[in-house]
């Protein structure tokens, strides 16, 4: 990727998805031909031949039992065939790489308008895993990551809204532009929520004063939508925009909207002094437990 703060045509890459056979993975698959289509982009298959380290070892189809590298192939084979049947008009290229999952998508994600994960490992630890891989690859990645995630209606579209969540302003900054693009390309409408607490009532204390207080805290709240929102509605005329500030925890309120949406996107801080996972409490819960598709776009400071 170029230096933090230099423009890039994302709309020039891929978008790039992890295959392993599973049912969550063609499940993701799916959705990233759906998407790719939507966007007018190539599609990739990446299928990394050490999975089976992380989340065990049989697909949900059935790929041979030869060795290896055959199995690999079969199984990004047959992907990119599901693929090519879904949507004939997307161009489908598959590769196999001899990495493990976490290193060869964060590479991937380098070049990419998005890499898509599915929602759910392989092998018996799948049900209590977001899974690993997915995790570990919506917190690092260089490229906005999109674990796939819902039920069908969600996964079809069937809503016609994109949830976008306001944090801070300039973490946001790139999700909002992403969030704008995803609502004009379903032709949705975009829904950006600000949440608010209202502040503890002191132990006796009046309560006009915590009242005024807490009207303070809705109208922080307004205003740090506005000053996020009203430059990037003027960029991008023509998507219905709808804002609300909302009172409660964030995590709470975002999922309780994701069971109506089509996608949740949410910013992501990635710091160039740190390493490992940098994702916050919202975004951990959200990944978790949202009943929609969930975007993660990072914003390199």
């Amino acid at each position: 990727m170029p230096a933090t703060g230099e423009a890039v045509d994302t709309m020039s890459f891929p978008l790039v998805v992890g295959v392993d056979g599973s049912d969550a993975s063609l499940q993701a698959l799916d959705w990233a031909v759906d998407e790719a289509a939507r966007h007018g982009l190539p599609l990739r298959l990446i299928y990394a031949s050490r999975w089976e380290q992380y989340e065990g070892l049989l697909p949900a189809f059935d790929a041979g039992r030869s060795s290896g590298a055959i199995v690999a192939q079969n199984i990004a084979t047959t992907c990119a065939e599901r693929a090519a049947a879904r949507n004939p008009d997307v161009k489908v290229s598959a590769e196999v790489l001899a990495e493990d999952t976490v290193t060869a998508l964060l590479a991937e994600s380098r070049e990419a308008f998005a890499v898509v994960t599915g929602s759910r490992g392989r092998g018996e630890l799948a049900d209590a895993l977001l899974g690993s891989v997915s995790l570990a690859v919506a917190g690092r990645a260089a490229s906005p990551v999109i674990v796939v995630r819902g039920a069908h209606g969600n996964l079809r579209g069937e809503f016609g809204r994109v949830i976008l969540a306001v944090g801070d302003v300039t973490e946001g900054s790139e999700a909002i532009g992403f969030a704008f693009r995803e609502a004009r390309a379903r032709d949705a409408a975009l829904h950006a929520v600000r949440t608010w607490c209202r502040p503890a009532q002191a132990h006796g204390g009046p309560l006009r004063s915590h009242e005024a207080k807490s009207l303070l805290y809705e109208e922080q709240a307004a205003t740090v939508l506005g000053e996020a929102l009203d430059e990037a509605e003027g960029r991008h005329p023509g998507t219905v925009c709808h804002r609300e500030v909302i009172e409660g925890p964030a995590h709470r309120v975002l999922v309780k909207l994701s069971e109506r949406a089509d996608l949740l996107v949410l910013g992501a801080l990635r710091r160039c002094d740190r390493s490992g996972i940098q994702l916050g409490r919202v975004s951990h819960t959200v990944l978790h437990r949202a009943a929609c598709p969930v975007a993660i776009v990072p914003l390199r400071v």
